[in-house]
C-alpha cells in the first residue's frame, strides 16, 4: 500500500486521424508509438471511455501481451490509465505476458469487463517491428464493430486523458499489489498472476490429459516436435506438454519469448517455419506444429513435413469431434468457418447433419454464435482454430485436439487426412498474400475489381486456361447477416463463384500495420483426384485469378510474398 494517495492528472491532448481498429485490433510500427505524443495514451484512453462509467466503476480489468518490444512500457501507461479512470482491480501477466487464449479464459474466469492485449499476433518485433493493443469485451472474445467504431470515434475528438504517473508496478512478483488514489475511496488493486495456471486447468477439463501423457510418454510414445518460435506460447508447451504431459525437453523448441521473437517472423505457415518444417522431413517425428507470437494461430505438420492446410485441419477435427471427451459432455451445437475458408467443413456438417456457418474473417463472429449456444468448432484458413472454451482462437488447444484425435486412431496425420479425402474428397485450397502494397493502388485495384464482377455479363463468362474451362456462376462483395442479432457486415471480399464450385476470393486484410496486404484465395474440390499437389491443382484459377485482377500490373509486384 502506498504511504500517500498518489494524485490523478487531466492532461491535455490533441487527437490522431488513423486509430481506427482493424481486424485485430490497432497495429502500427513501433515507432509511432514512440514517435507521436500521446499516441499510445489517447488509445488507452478512448478503450476506457468507450465503456459507461458505471460499469467501469470498481471493474476488473485483464491486461497482458505476446512478450514484444514496447510491451512493458506500454504496461505501465495501462496501469496508471486504468487506475485513473475508475477501475478498481487489473490482473495482469506474469512480467506482463499471456496468450490471448489464456487472457480469453480469464477474463472469463474472473468477470471482468474485458481485457487489454498487447500484441501483433504474426507480424514481425523489435524495435524496428510492429506493435498492436487489442480489446477484448466481457465474453472474453474480440469487440465488435459497435464497439471499435466507438473507440474510434472517441479517439478523433479526444481532448483530454487521466493519469495516475506515479503509480508504478512490479510485474515480476505474483500476487496483490495496492495503491492509494487521491478522491478514491476505495484501494486501486493490481494482482500480478501465473499466466499458465488457469489456462491449464480449462485445458484439463476439456482432453484426457492420461490418456496424451501415456500417447506423448509412455512405452509407445511418438515423437513431436513444437516450435513456440520465440512468442508467448514457449511458457505454456514447457509447462504444460513438457512437465505435465511428459514430452521430453527437446521436443520444444524456441520457448524463450523474446522482443524480436528472435529476429524471426511469428507466422506458423510454411515460409516463415520453414526451420521446422526441414526439422520434420527426415522423418524422425511423427507430429509437428508451430504457433505465433500470442499464441492463437497453429500449423499441424506429419511425419516427413507433411502440411495440413488449415481448413482441413478443421475439417478432421469436426469429423472426430468426440475423440475430445469435452464434446462428448456438452454434445457439439454447430461448425462455422470464416467465407475464405475451403468448403471442407461444410462436407462435414452436412454428412452429421450440424448446422454449418460461413462468416466473415474475424473471431468477433463465431463469439457471437458461441454465446447464443449455436456453435462448438471453428476456424479460419490463417491457421486460426478453435471451439467454445474460450472466444478465442487457440493454438495449443488445436495441437491437443489433434494428438487426441491421433491417440484414438492409432494412425499417422498423413493416413488420417488421405482416409479424410477418401471419405469426403478433397477441397484443394491456397492463399496468395502480397504484402505492403501500395493502399492507394491496392484499393483502386478493389474497386475497379468489384465494378467488373458486379456487372450483369460477368455472370456467365467462360475462361478458358490449358484444357480446363471455368463458367461463372455467381460474383459478389460478400456480406454476413447475424443470425443472432441481424447485424449485417458488408464488404468482406469479392468472390467469384464458378459452376464446379470453385471459387476465387479478393481481400484486403485488415491485420497489417504498413501498406495493404492483398490476398487471394483459391478452392476447389475434386472426389477423385485426391492425393496431388495443390499448386498443381489450382495452377488454372490462379491463372484466371491474376488475369482477372490484373494484380501484378496495378500493384507492381511480380508474385506473392507467400503463398500458403
Amino acid at each position: 500500500m502506498t504511504l500517500h494517495p498518489l494524485q490523478v492528472l487531466t492532461v491535455p491532448t490533441a487527437p490522431y486521424p488513423d486509430q481506427r481498429p482493424g481486424t485485430s485490433g490497432l497495429r502500427k510500427k513501433v515507432y509511432v508509438f514512440q514517435s507521436r505524443r500521446n499516441y499510445l495514451h489517447n488509445f488507452i484512453q478512448s478503450i476506457f471511455s468507450s465503456i459507461d462509467l458505471r460499469d467501469r466503476q470498481g471493474s476488473t480489468v485483464v491486461v497482458g501481451g505476446d512478450g514484444r518490444f514496447f510491451n512493458t512500457t506500454a504496461i505501465e501507461v495501462i496501469v496508471q490509465m486504468a487506475a485513473a479512470n475508475g477501475v478498481g482491480r487489473l490482473i495482469i501477466g506474469h512480467h506482463g505476458i499471456m496468450s490471448t487464449p489464456a487472457i480469453s479464459c480469464v477474463i472469463r474466469k474472473y468477470k471482468a469487463i474485458g481485457g487489454i492485449i498487447l500484441t501483433a499476433s504474426h507480424n514481425p518485433g523489435g524495435p524496428e517491428g510492429d506493435f498492436g493493443i487489442k480489446f477484448n469485451t466481457a465474453n472474453g472474445g474480440p469487440a465488435k464493430e459497435a464497439v471499435t467504431n466507438k473507440i474510434f470515434q472517441i479517439s478523433r475528438t479526444i481532448e483530454e486523458f487521466a493519469i495516475c504517473p506515479g503509480l508504478h508496478v512490479d510485474l515480476t512478483t505474483l500476487g496483490k499489489q495496492t495503491f492509494d488514489l487521491e478522491n478514491k475511496f476505495k484501494p486501486f488493486t493490481v494482482e500480478i498472476v501465473d499466466s499458465v495456471e488457469s489456462y491449464a486447468n480449462l485445458l484439463r477439463n476439456i482432453f484426457d490429459f492420461a490418456a496424451l501423457k501415456e500417447f506423448l510418454s509412455g512405452e509407445n510414445h511418438i515423437k513431436i516436435r513444437l516450435d513456440s518460435m520465440h512468442g508467448v506460447l514457449g511458457p505454456y508447451v514447457k509447462r504444460i506438454v513438457c512437465e505435465e504431459l511428459g514430452c521430453p525437453v527437446n521436443s520444444a523448441i524456441n520457448c524463450v519469448p523474446m522482443e524480436d521473437f528472435g529476429g524471426q517472423h511469428p507466422d506458423p505457415n510454411l515460409t516463415y517455419a520453414a526451420d521446422l518444417v526441414d526439422s520434420m522431413r527426415d522423418g524422425q517425428y511423427d507430429f509437428g506444429a508451430a504457433f505465433d507470437g500470442d499464441g492463437d494461430r497453429n500449423m499441424i505438420l506429419g511425419k516427413h513435413g507433411f502440411f495440413v492446410s488449415p481448413p482441413d485441419s478443421v475439417a478432421v477435427i469436426a469429423d472426430n469431434i468426440f475423440c475430445i471427451p469435452y464434446f462428448q459432455h456438452t454434445g457439439v451445437r454447430g461448425f462455422a468457418r470464416s467465407m475464405p475458408t475451403s468448403s471442407a467443413l461444410d462436407r462435414v456438417a452436412k454428412a452429421t447433419k450440424i448446422e454449418l456457418y460461413e462468416t466473415p474473417t474475424g473471431w468477433k463472429f463465431f463469439g457471437n454464435l458461441m454465446d447464443a449456444g449455436r456453435l462448438s468448432l471453428c476456424g479460419e484458413e490463417s491457421f486460426g482454430t478453435g471451439g467454445d472454451h474460450i472466444r478465442e482462437k487457440d493454438g495449443l488447444w488445436a495441437v491437443l485436439a489433434w494428438l487426441s484425435i491421433l491417440a484414438t486412431r492409432r494412425k499417422s496425420v498423413e493416413d488420417i487426412l488421405k482416409d479424410h479425402w477418401l471419405k469426403y474428397g478433397r477441397n484443394y485450397f491456397t492463399r496468395y498474400d502480397y504484402e505492403n502494397v501500395d493502399i492507394d493502388a491496392a484499393c483502386e485495384m478493389m474497386e475497379d475489381l468489384e465494378i467488373m464482377i458486379s456487372d450483369k455479363s460477368f455472370v456467365k463468362q467462360r475462361f478458358a486456361v490449358e484444357d480446363k474451362i471455368y463458367q461463372v456462376e455467381k460474383a459478389d462483395n460478400f456480406e454476413y447477416t447475424d443470425p443472432v442479432d441481424s447485424t449485417i457486415t458488408r464488404n468482406q471480399g469479392l468472390r467469384i463463384i464458378f459452376s464446379d464450385g470453385s471459387r476465387i476470393i479478393y481481400r484486403l486484410s485488415g491485420t497489417g500495420s504498413d501498406g495493404a496486404t492483398v490476398r487471394i484465395y483459391i478452392d476447389s474440390y475434386e472426389k477423385e483426384q485426391i492425393f496431388e499437389d495443390t499448386q498443381v491443382m489450382l495452377a488454372p484459377l490462379a491463372t484466371i485469378a491474376l488475369k482477372i485482377s490484373q494484380l501484378h500490373h496495378r500493384t507492381g509486384r511480380s508474385g506473392p510474398s507467400v503463398i500458403t
